[in-house]
């Protein structure tokens, strides 16, 4: 008997995201690994098929026409795979769940309000995990929020991200619009050079959460001064943040003024730990938004926890 073993599912994976993009590059970053990574897992392939896959020019490549014929059927049993564990987690019982979530929102959101959801549902073990997403060197694009939400989903049930929510293939859903504003400790209402208009932050050291730039290729504190008609206050200077976390604590030490997303700082704004000077907030193009695999309804626990975060947040 002919064995049929499968070849490596790395390779496979490789293959087929390759030859869906004719792109090594992009294959490597929807799966997240490096484009070196890619072409080892081809050339893996490639020797245990005993084929040519590609044809290989300097800045592109071509399908052989083995390669074509394999193509439609690997997705196909891709597709297939998919729905499989999607439906084998849909049969677990409500006693699990894991969510991913990026560390500024997992720490100073959503853990402050976990522990109604445990008490509310006792029976089901909750995970979060918080991780790091992948930006594209070219700024955000589709092709990089989906590879992040694949990867994320691969082992949780739920995943929250900041972003415009067009990820096509899962349910997604806007948990928050998000707003930015300058926010500072108290103290820094009063003293040699108060905060009573704008133009007075020239005074004092801005804080920079990188989150914008991150993701938008534009700064929070240049979209908000912009915003407010001032133009005299040097947006260059200051410490960078590349967790909206690491700022916030700066802000609540008093080392400088933030311009970030309030949602993110609701017990300390509420406790008068920090304030918000001005009055003006620019709303972001960008939200928060929950989501899932299609299948993921079937489970109870994804149920009940994503009701729960509608109802958090809409006690904002």
């Amino acid at each position: 008997m002919v064995s049929r073993r499968l070849p490596p599912l790395n390779s496979l994976k490789a293959f087929e995201a390759t030859a869906r993009h004719l792109s090594v590059k992009k294959a490597a970053l929807e799966l997240n690994v490096t484009p070196a990574a890619v072409s080892h897992q081809l050339r893996i392939l490639e020797e245990y098929l005993g084929v040519e896959l590609f044809h290989r020019f300097n800045r592109s490549l071509e399908l052989t026409q083995v390669a074509k014929g394999g193509l439609a059927k690997l997705a196909q049993g891709f597709d297939c795979l998919m729905e499989s564990v999607d439906l084998l987690r849909a049969q677990q019982g409500g006693g699990s769940l894991t969510v991913s979530a990026a560390p500024s929102f997992a720490s100073r959101w959503l853990m402050p309000r976990l522990h109604r959801f445990i008490a509310a549902h006792p029976e089901i073990d909750v995970k979060i995990s918080a991780r790091m997403r992948r930006v594209s060197v070219d700024g955000k694009g589709d092709v990089a929020e989906r590879a992040t939400v694949e990867t994320w989903l691969a082992d949780s049930d739920v995943a929250i991200l900041y972003g415009l929510g067009n990820i096509l293939g899962f349910n997604v859903e806007r948990l928050l619009e998000l707003t930015i504003t300058p926010i500072c400790s108290p103290k820094l209402l009063t003293g040699e050079f108060p905060l009573r208009e704008p133009s007075d932050l020239k005074h004092h050291l801005l804080l920079h959460d990188d989150t914008g730039q991150l993701y938008d290729n534009e700064a929070f504190w240049t979209v908000w001064l912009a915003a407010a008609g001032v133009t005299d206050v040097d947006v260059n200077k200051g410490p960078h943040f590349s967790h909206a976390v690491l700022a916030f604590e700066a802000a609540i030490d008093s080392v400088g003024i933030l311009a970030s997303m309030p949602v993110l700082a609701g017990e300390e704004i509420a406790s008068g730990r920090l304030v918000k000077p001005f009055d003006l907030s620019v709303k972001l193009p960008d939200s928060y938004y929950m989501v899932s695999a299609e299948h993921s309804e079937q489970r109870p626990a994804v149920v009940a926890f994503l009701q729960w975060l509608r109802e958090e947040a809409a006690r904002i």
